[in-house]
């Protein structure tokens, strides 16, 4: 997410960075493309000049002109007021128990699969969650809710039978009651665009169900059109946050930096995919910092604890080591780092990585080389030196690729054992010229 800006944004402060003394010209060209980055963001012209006004306010600052390293001044003022503009402070549910969570939002903007995901995540950390599957118009909706709370193994309650939205509510919360469940989350309807009917179905079912939290689930994608959506249910409800969704495909971003600024309510949460595990709470200060480039590494820490058994990483790190390391290992690696999240996500978290692209089909190529390792017996995927052309064509016939990718994948394997063992054996020069050598190659194939 946020390609566009990062790289734009980096590109405008690149030249301020290295600079031993800032002036009014050198400040004024760079804050100008900051400006024009953060429209071409789709970001509010009103948020965008108001930004602009802060950090050049702050930058005439004697402070930052008598500063040793100028540059690296402006850059750390944009990051604050990037922050400021997220939203700073607390971006937390409230403490509650039981929390009752009404999801509202137009209709494709990913309440189902929010509701599903905000339980999961809040399981994770201790929680009870129960959902309730109130959108009554939209085919299939109560099926792939209770799809999805079986899969996450979470409460569900729906009615295929009644319509009368405020009844399923309130019997589902008397279900979650008897459960139990300390969190329980409401999913309810949504509309090609807000009407009166849409507002007073929610208006009658928070009546009767008293939430303690309303968060309006918005499509990232939709820039300027989000912040409006958000300014609406704002007037009609009183919300309480805001759940960011489809920020993986949104290469501007212009709702995330303008929504808190106009409506005043705060984005809890931001949906960076569509698995499950895609979900996160939004943390303002490390979002800032991935939109200037510089990585999520609190965040990536976060998510490899949580997803990666450290007994296993311990064993891995050991078999690397003593250059001990097959392809029963290397699918075992590929199939933690999976748990992480897509790669482009993980990419976005490293320092220096967030402008990066990957190849839109990084994620599928993962998935083949998965089912070739899979498609090979124990034995072979052990001693990968016995697989001769007859084993790797029952391979790529088990797999369902071609034989030139089953080849491809074994070379770069061997190739990555001969780099372990290099690095077992200390040469250094011999190792770098050989990682220049991948790399020219492509790599590994995930």
């Amino acid at each position: 997410m946020f390609e566009s800006l990062t790289e734009k944004l980096t590109g405008a402060l690149r030249n301020l960075r290295g600079v031993g003394q800032l002036s009014e010209a050198n400040m004024a060209d760079a804050l100008k493309e900051v400006r024009a980055a953060l429209l071409a963001a789709d970001v509010h012209f009103k948020v965008a000049r108001e930004f602009i006004e802060r950090v050049q306010q702050q930058c005439n600052g004697q402070e930052v002109l008598r500063s040793v390293t100028p540059g690296q001044q402006v850059v750390k003022i944009i990051n604050d007021e990037l922050v400021k503009l997220l939203g700073e402070g607390t971006t937390e549910l409230a403490q509650k128990r039981p929390l009752k969570i009404l999801l509202v939002g137009l209709h494709g903007s990913g309440k189902t699969t929010s509701t599903a995901k905000l339980g999961k995540l809040l399981k994770k950390k201790g929680a009870r969650p129960f959902l309730i599957a109130c959108d009554v118009y939209r085919p299939a909706a109560i099926d792939q809710l209770e799809i999805l709370a079986k899969q996450e193994e979470l409460g569900f309650y729906g009615d295929r039978e009644s319509k009368d939205v405020v009844a399923i509510g309130a019997k589902g919360l008397e279900l979650a009651h008897q459960q139990s469940a300390d969190v329980i989350l409401f999913d309810t309807a949504g509309r090609l665009q807000i009407d009166q009917e849409l507002i007073e179905e929610v208006k009658r079912l928070s009546a009767k169900v008293q939430p303690d939290e309303i968060l309006l689930v918005a499509d990232g994608a939709l820039g300027q059109e989000a912040v409006n959506v958000a300014k609406a249910f704002h007037d009609a409800l009183g919300l309480t946050g805001l759940i960011l969704t489809k920020l993986d495909g949104d290469a501007r971003g212009g709702a995330a930096l303008s929504i808190k600024s106009v409506t005043g309510v705060p984005i809890k949460f931001i949906g960076t995919g569509e698995k499950t595990a895609d979900f996160e709470i939004f943390y303002p200060e490390r979002l800032a910092s991935r939109i200037l480039g510089m990585g999520d590494v609190v965040s990536l820490v976060e998510r490899a604890q949580e997803n990666i058994d450290e007994k296993e990483a311990e064993r891995m790190a050991e078999k690397m080591r003593k250059a001990d390391f097959n392809l029963e290992d290397f699918l075992a690696q590929m199939q933690q780092v999976k748990k992480m999240g897509s790669m482009q996500s993980i990419m976005g978290m490293m320092p220096g990585m967030s402008g990066v692209e990957l190849p839109g089909d990084a994620d599928k190529q993962m998935k083949r080389t998965e089912a070739i390792i899979q498609s090979m017996t124990l034995q072979e995927r052990r001693k990968p030196g016995i697989l001769n052309g007859n084993r790797r064509i029952r391979i790529a016939k088990g797999a369902g690729v071609k034989v030139l990718e089953v080849n491809q994948l074994i070379k770069q394997f061997e190739q990555m054992q001969k780099l372990m063992k290099m690095m077992k054996g200390g040469n250094q020069k011999k190792l770098m010229r050989q990682m220049e050598q991948m790399k020219g190659r492509g790599g590994m194939p995930f």
